[in-house]
């Protein structure tokens, strides 16, 4: 039977009914909770101890919340029907992590992800049934609206150089604000300038911006107060020129595709009413760009009052202008708009229209100002960012190639994944080339390698099932009934469709709106009942909820534990920067590894701190409990760089180079593409080589040098490899021979008896210059070689004597060599 939930039967029972103190503690603790998290960098789940602390903090609020609703809707949790089902099915995504953990590429930030999805599964629940109640879903709404609103504001503020006013504002509860100010809301790369407000990072604030750009626009034309018409419509230009500010190409290029999507839920007079209310925005912010744009970049280098006020001055009148456009429009034009279009909006195909002549209006824009001299009315910085819209252009390339990598890895993992941080963890061993980057740039291609094809099916599944049902539901609907939940659609396609080239829902804080909409778009969706997999109420109710319960309790537990871990990471931290005492710096350290044995930052200092003990006093406890250490936590973290590097060190102190060097080779394919890697496999090779040379020990010698050439020989396919890239792409961090490198390559080609090939190596190394010593014996060894095949090179020779008057005896020495 057809149970429709969009709305007068979801909103009638609700009417007039009494709130419990249950339902207001609950509806403000949601509204708190959505202040706060954005200002803790947006919970940015950035792999790093720095972020981790605020994510726990929000599990365990969102573990609270969820004990909220559990008190305050237990009578209203029945699982008859298909909305009913959808709180289940969300439990499912945590799960997936749960069950990659068995094949998780690093065990601590698999950990992090499960955390992380148990927050977006309890702010689902609590969004499918609170955002039934007009009331609630009002007032959530509005908060959202108001902390967007906020952030804008928030940016501004230190685009106009008032970062300490904003610092002085939000230091009493933000971790992020340091020194008075809160970090990098202005960030600086090799495009200048460019806004971020709480993100720190300019391209998920861009995706932010235009989920809100349309919010704003949707409520401009859907509110019946004439103050909530014109405010909306003044907050739309701030909100276009932050966009603007933050020079994504990213944004700009999906803010169409968003567009015409959204457009096509409309009817033709809303259609036209969007598309000027962006317009009419849109051209204004293009007028004020300029003055703005040089203002910020002239306040951040040094602040001026009257340089701030000229520029809010401008800011805040534009604004003012099209808030007052925009309510003389809703007031007089948007009435007589729908009346004239009523007749054509009764048609099936009448929604289409507009959107397809809007894609065809965008792209002459597009090129007006990309191709034409009309791109001079926008700052340099923002042109030159339209310019280079291509897909030559070095971050399409990228992009793509990380594209590629992750499929690499999900060739390994297919079926479960590499467990959360996957990317991370193992993105080194299957890059193309050598860039950094430990986020994929694609929510959809990391959630796939972290949890696999099974867990990327069941995430699927449950957010196309969401919208299908929802736009089912909206189509069903009357207009009052459309616009009740048509924000969280907004929210929820913008996010998601950016993450398509970027990593914003790697924010904790992005997520939750994502998975909050959901919960709303899931509140209203076309509901049809069950009855084959319905329980009894009493059944139902005591089931889930215990089930809900349970696992929050664990989470919260689990939580409040990290919480202490990350705690006493920090301290110890911020103690071995003020003392020396072996104990002191110890206590906390041992306090976070008795909870998180192999939490990477602790784990690393303690070993640091035991190795130096050991050189202190040649204890070898400290020797041992330093490897024994790394040993442990590289069996949970086995692709951490620092840690092997770390058992490296120990090795070495202990004078243990061959342990060394079989930590180098075995792992040398998980970090293909670092040079400093290979060129300590090189160098230390050919010590181990010849070492075992002094000795007799041929067998030792070949095996050391055979592994340290064929080392030599991948660096040399992978620079021939990177002279493939595409023209436009960077080829990332150095990956080059090094003098060092050369000289013992060539050196144990030649103790293996293929001078050929260490004449190829060393002629790698010859330079003009050859007044420094590794040069010149690279040049000698390389004309032993030569004289090895009964080939010379008179004129090096002549250039070698010049700087080495014995060049000849030398060289000849070297070619008498018997290996």
């Amino acid at each position: 039977m057809s149970n429709p939930v969009y709305g007068k039967k979801a909103a009638e029972s609700r009417k007039g009914e009494a709130r419990s103190a249950l339902f207001w503690v609950l509806i403000s603790g949601i509204i708190l909770f959505l202040a706060w998290t954005p200002f803790q960098t947006a919970l940015f789940n950035g792999q790093e101890l720095q972020f981790e602390k605020p994510i726990f903090w929000a599990a365990i609020l969102a573990c609270l919340l969820i004990f909220l609703w559990i008190a305050h809707s237990y009578k209203s949790i029945k699982l008859k029907d298909q909305r009913d089902w959808l709180a289940v099915g969300v439990l499912l995504l945590p799960l997936t992590y749960i069950l990659s953990l068995i094949s998780a590429a690093s065990h601590v930030l698999a950990m992090n992800m499960v955390i992380i999805n148990c927050i977006y599964a309890i702010m689902f629940i609590i969004g499918l049934y609170v955002l039934r109640d007009k009331l609630g879903n009002r007032m959530i709404q509005s908060t959202i609206m108001a902390v967007a609103y906020l952030i804008v504001g928030f940016g501004l503020l230190h685009w106009f150089g008032q970062g300490k006013t904003a610092g002085a504002i939000t230091k009493w509860f933000s971790n992020t604000v340091l020194n008075g100010t809160y970090t990098h809301a202005v960030m600086i790369d090799s495009n200048g300038l460019r806004l971020t407000s709480v993100f720190q990072y300019a391209n998920t604030y861009a995706a932010f911006l235009m989920a809100f750009l349309f919010a704003a626009v949707f409520w401009v034309t859907t509110s019946r107060k004439w103050y909530g018409q014109a405010f909306h419509s003044f907050m739309l230009v701030p909100v276009i020129v932050s966009l603007l500010l933050t020079l994504s190409r990213g944004g700009l290029v999906m803010l169409p595709v968003v567009f015409v999507l959204l457009l096509l839920f409309l009817k033709p007079a809303k259609q036209l009413l969007w598309i000027l209310y962006c317009g009419i925005a849109g051209v204004v912010s293009l007028i004020i760009s300029k003055p703005v744009t040089e203002l910020g970049l002239s306040l951040n280098e040094a602040f001026s009052s009257g340089g701030a006020l000229k520029g809010w001055g401008i800011l805040l009148g534009a604004s003012a202008i099209v808030g007052l456009l925009g309510w003389v429009m809703q007031s007089f034009i948007a009435p007589k708009l729908e009346q004239a279009l009523g007749s054509w909006s009764s048609k099936k195909t009448s929604n289409l229209w507009i959107p397809l002549g809007s894609v065809i209006m965008g792209g002459l824009l597009i090129f007006l100002f990309i191709g034409t001299g009309l791109k001079n009315i926008l700052p340099q910085s923002i042109s030159v960012r339209l310019e280079n819209i291509n897909f030559n252009q070095h971050s399409v390339l990228e992009r793509f190639t990380f594209y590629k990598d992750a499929m690499k890895v999900l060739a390994d993992y297919p079926i479960i994944g590499a467990g959360g941080g996957a990317w991370a963890s193992l993105y080194e061993q299957y890059q193309n080339n050598p860039y950094t980057s430990r986020q994929a740039h694609n929510f959809f291609l990391q959630y796939l390698i972290e949890v696999g094809i099974v867990g990327f099916v069941i995430f699927m599944s449950f957010i196309l099932y969401t919208f299908y049902k929802y736009i089912r539901g909206y189509i069903k609907g009357s207009e009052d009934e459309r616009n009740s939940h048509f924000l969280y659609l907004i929210i929820v396609l913008s996010i998601l469709i950016h993450s398509i080239l970027d990593f914003n829902m790697s924010y904790v804080f992005m997520g939750i709106l994502v998975f909050l909409g959901l919960g709303g778009m899931a509140a209203v969706m076309e509901n049809k009942s069950m009855e084959k997999w319905s329980l009894k109420d009493s059944t139902a109710r005591g089931v889930y909820s215990a089930i809900v319960g349970l696992s929050a309790i664990i989470v919260l537990i689990t939580s409040i534990r990290y919480v202490q871990a990350a705690e006493a990471s920090i301290d110890a931290l911020r103690v071995v920067q003020v003392s020396t005492s072996f104990e002191e710096i110890k206590a906390p350290l041992d306090k976070d590894l008795n909870i998180r044995s192999s939490h990477p930052d602790s784990v690393l200092l303690l070993a640091s701190l035991y190795q130096s003990i050991y050189k202190q006093n040649q204890d070898e406890d400290f020797y041992y409990a330093s490897v024994d250490l790394l040993n442990k936590a590289l069996t949970d973290e086995p692709y951490n760089k620092f840690m092997y590097m770390r058992l490296i060190e120990s090795y070495e102190m202990k004078q243990e180079p061959e342990q060394a060097y079989e930590i180098l080779i075995q792992n040398a394919y998980r970090f293909k593409w670092d040079i400093s890697w290979y060129e300590q496999i090189i160098n230390k090779g050919y010590d181990l080589g010849t070492k075992a040379l002094g000795t007799g020990d041929t067998e030792a010698k070949d095996k050391y040098f055979k592994q340290a050439t064929e080392a030599f020989t991948d660096v040399q396919a992978g620079i021939q490899h990177l002279t493939t890239l595409p023209e436009g792409q960077l080829q990332g961090n150095p990956f080059e021979n090094t003098p060092d490198m050369i000289l013992h390559a060539g050196k144990m080609y030649f103790m293996l008896n293929q001078p050929e090939q260490a004449a190829e190596a060393l002629k790698l190394g010859i330079q003009e210059d050859l007044s420094q010593t590794t040069q010149q014996e690279i040049v000698r060894w390389y004309l032993a070689a030569l004289q090895k095949q009964n080939l010379s090179d008179d004129a090096l020779m002549g250039k070698l004597t010049q700087v080495d008057p014995n060049a000849k005896e030398n060289v000849q020495q070297l070619a008498n060599l018997q290996f």
